[in-house]
């Protein structure tokens, strides 16, 4: 007995279930066509049941009623000479048997033998029983009727008059009934369902406008719009209200978290910009007991000035990190990115003995700032270098195209561990294997410089699938993005004189 509860238990949980999933329109006209669906399964029930029970009493009514009327209305005589025989019946059966009716009779003597019957084929309908019954799909009923000598009216005797009618068509009509009445309530569930769609639908219709409303603010970022208020005083307005409500406090926290963030921003460049004053005038002097002390004296003044470089550093690192921050442009000009690859690669050269560096300087010219993109390249190369074993090839190359400029560093490294490409190029992230002293900023001021000028980098998958590569792509400068040939022959000549020159900068890359 549990064994069939449990299973009934987990099917009605898996039906809610899966209820539960619907959309709340669907929720709502299934629910409204399902309470019709039961109040007309009731109410045809109730009005088949009796209808049909009247058609069926009325037509045993019938039946019952004409076979009496035959007992008084007919005359049935027979002659003096051969009783049960030359049997006269009127009038005449076929006037109470018509084929309209489906009806049958006959007439029975005492002993059980047919003296006459209408229709003369008529089927067999059993024996003669005062008591109605359905034998062969009809309703048979027997009544005594007196029997009189012809010629006289005193009756002599006693017949039995069988009559019998086919419940067909009463059964049809019982049919029809019963179909009309599952039609109405099939057709009343669909109206009711189709109906509680469109009445759920337009109860919906507030809701899906706030809806699109919190889409578009969510889109836009935009929390000032207004959100559409209910003409009702429902729950949907109140709905609303809340939203609006909402959202005017995360606009105000936003602002207030804005402007903390501006403030906080314009302290740090402030800060990091002061610093840089008596940060000089500290190395300057830690340089100069560098030079003058000696022993244990001039070691300290040493480590000092060590890290007080690293402190410079640090600071200028901050210092182009919140100019970005607070949207502080420097003054920009035209530069070719090739050449500032080529100048940044000579630079680390003396740190870049033990690597394979190859250049492949094609011109690109930006409206950029010759420093920053500098950097920029200077920080590139020193995360592959810092990163990568002694004797990894470093492939630097610049190229122009379709408006852009590309600079590509890519190595044959171990590449960058999958848990920490997705905080790659965010502030202080510092890779499990980095022994060189970073911050953790150089990516970051790549990426930050990479966006001030209205262009990207990302890590893009290498093309033998070992190692890194970035790959930064700005704005061309206008005239150079439409004539890339005419920046190459500008800067000595076509694309493969380019190329050709390439060779000896490289060999100057590559340090000693």
């Amino acid at each position: 007995m549990r064994r069939p509860l449990r299973w009934l238990s987990r099917a009605a949980q898996r039906i809610s279930a899966g209820f539960d999933r619907l959309p709340i329109r669907l929720r709502l006209a299934g629910v409204s066509a399902l309470l019709t669906f039961v109040i007309l399964c009731a109410f045809a029930l109730a009005i088949g049941w009796i209808t049909v029970h009247r058609i069926r009493a009325d037509f045993n009514r019938q039946v019952i009623t004409t076979a009496t009327q035959l007992r008084s209305q007919l005359s049935i005589k027979i002659g003096p000479s051969t009783p049960g025989r030359g049997v006269t019946v009127v009038p005449p059966l076929a006037d109470f048997a018509s084929s309209a009716d489906h009806a049958v009779i006959r007439i029975f003597t005492l002993g059980g033998r047919v003296v006459a019957q209408e229709p003369a084929l008529a089927p067999f309908l059993g024996e003669p029983k005062a008591r109605a019954a359905t034998i062969n799909g009809y309703r048979v009923i027997s009544r005594a009727a007196p029997v009189r000598i012809s010629g006289s009216d005193e009756p002599i005797g006693e017949v039995i008059v069988q009559y019998g009618r086919r419940v067909s068509a009463t059964e049809a009509t019982v049919a029809r009934v019963e179909l009309g009445l599952l039609v109405g309530v099939l057709a009343g569930t669909a109206l009711a369902f189709f109906a509680g769609l469109a009445i759920a639908r337009r109860a919906m219709a507030p809701i899906a406008e706030l809806t699109s409303t919190a889409a578009e603010i969510a889109r836009t970022r935009d929390p000032s719009r207004k959100v559409p208020q209910s003409g009702a005083d429902d729950e949907v307005a109140v709905l609303a209200r809340t939203l609006e409500g909402m959202l005017r406090e995360l606009d105000a926290a936003r602002s207030e978290t804005e402007s903390i963030l501006a403030r906080q921003r314009r302290f740090v460049a402030d800060a990091s910009h002061e610093l840089r004053t008596p940060l000089t005038g500290v190395l300057a002097n830690l340089e100069l007991l560098a030079d003058s002390l000696q022993g244990e004296q001039g070691e300290a003044a040493r480590a000092a000035l060590r890290s007080s470089q690293r402190m410079r550093r640090l600071v200028a690192d901050l210092l182009l990190l919140a100019r970005t921050d607070v949207g502080r442009v420097v003054s920009r000009e035209p530069v070719d990115l090739g050449q500032v690859v080529v100048e940044a690669a000579a630079e680390l050269g003396p740190v870049s003995s033990e690597h394979d560096i190859v250049l492949d300087a094609r011109p690109a010219v930006v409206e950029a700032s010759r420093d920053e993109l500098h950097r920029l390249t200077i920080n590139l190369l020193e995360n592959a270098l810092r990163h990568t074993p002694p004797g990894t090839r470093i492939r630097i190359s610049t190229d122009c195209a379709d408006g852009e400029a590309t600079l590509v560093v890519q190595d044959n490294g171990p590449g960058v561990p999958p848990e920490l490409a997705s905080t790659l190029f965010e502030r202080f992230v510092r890779g499990a294997g980095d022994s060189g002293g970073s911050f953790g900023l150089g990516l970051a001021i790549v990426k930050a410089v990479a966006q001030s000028h209205g262009g990207s980098v990302v890590l893009e998958p290498s093309e033998d699938g070992a190692g890194a590569r970035f790959v930064v792509r700005l704005p061309a400068r206008g005239r150079d993005a439409q004539e890339p040939k005419a920046a190459a022959a500008a800067n000595g000549g076509d694309g493969a004189s380019a190329s050709m020159r390439a060779a000896p900068r490289e060999a100057a890359a590559r340090g000693p």
